[in-house]
């Protein structure tokens, strides 16, 4: 099969196309052939060498998310057959033309989504719904603050937290708020160098419930002012920096719970837990056009390098995808 590799570690330009041998499906999984895939911050951190895949795989191929169609299923598998429509995560792997997949790990497309539209749904709508709603606690009538809200996963945290009936207030650059608003977020502001922390307490005095953190550095410090007493700050990410200084006193005082999170590096058991739950609760919500893709620009897997420098210029709102076949 055709798939992206990284035979050495560094700059876009060092992803390479390469035919490698396809995946073999285990008894309990099933083989995709993968139509498109998309780009994550995960990937580009994995070509520069800072976020290995933990499976250990050689020849070492990213992509952490894929849509695709059943070609086989193992000797056990119940739940799939040959031809369905078939979306997911994976530790790694994605960009390349077949991925095996544990059957319970895998979601079903929901029929009001394109097979060109539904991987930019994996991986952004289940980190945003496990962040806020899974271990935020984000219910109706509560206030979720996330930063980056025009990236991948802010439109989608964007969108759960109206169709749940809960207010959100979104950081992002000024050139992107108009997109956050025409998502639904309550509240925009414009992100560091200005003061978004004193806007947000002005217009949330009582400070947010949950905030769902891909930034880190510098915003840690913000987070644990705006958040409420008992809130809950969800760390996904930490593309401002992982080392900061940070008033403990704050987490002490209000009671902050503050949870660290990263979906790659679960547990295989954890991961088809999850999915299983969003099958149940949120691919209706696709089903009812309450929740829907945000797709920036796509390209072809060929110009996957071309996709990464794009992802790396923050230029994109919502997600980039690449075409597989």
């Amino acid at each position: 099969m055709r798939a992206v590799t990284i035979p050495e570690y560094g700059g876009p330009e060092v992803l390479a196309l390469a035919e490698v041998d396809d995946p073999v499906p285990g008894p309990d999984e099933i083989l995709v052939r993968v139509a498109h895939s998309a780009c994550n911050r995960a990937d580009t951190l994995q070509r520069m060498g800072g976020y290995p895949d933990p499976t250990g795989r050689k020849p070492e191929i990213p992509g952490l998310e894929y849509a695709g169609t059943v070609e086989a299923v193992g000797d056990r598998v119940t739940t799939w057959q040959a031809g369905d429509r078939v979306m997911g995560i994976e530790s790694g792997g994605c960009y390349a033309e077949l991925v095996a997949t544990h059957e319970r790990q895998a979601l079903p497309i929901p029929g009001t989504i394109e097979l060109s539209q539904a991987a930019a749904l994996p991986e952004v709508f289940l980190t945003a719904w496990d962040a806020l709603v899974v271990q935020g606690g984000l219910t109706s009538g509560r206030w979720a603050l996330v930063h980056a809200g025009a990236s991948g996963v802010g439109t989608a945290a964007i969108q759960i937290s109206k169709a749940l009936g809960a207010r959100i207030a979104v950081t992002c650059s000024a050139g992107k708020a108009d997109a956050c608003r025409q998502l639904g977020a309550d509240l925009v502001l414009e992100r560091s160098p200005a003061d978004w922390a004193a806007a947000l307490q002005a217009e949330v005095p009582g400070g947010v419930d949950v905030v769902l953190d891909v930034i880190g550095g510098d915003e840690a410090n913000r987070n644990l002012a705006v958040i409420r007493p008992q809130g809950t700050i969800v760390q996904v990410g930490l593309m401002g920096g992982g080392a900061t200084e940070v008033n403990l006193g704050l987490l002490l005082v209000k009671r902050i719970h503050w949870i660290g999170t990263t979906l790659r590096a679960r547990p295989i058991e954890q991961k088809a837990a999850l999915c299983q739950r969003f099958i149940a609760e949120m691919i209706p919500l696709f089903e009812s056009g309450a929740l829907k893709p945000v797709i920036d620009s796509r390209y072809d897997l060929a110009d996957v390098a071309d996709a990464h420098r794009h992802m790396e210029a923050n230029a994109n709102i919502g997600k980039i995808l690449l075409d597989v076949t």
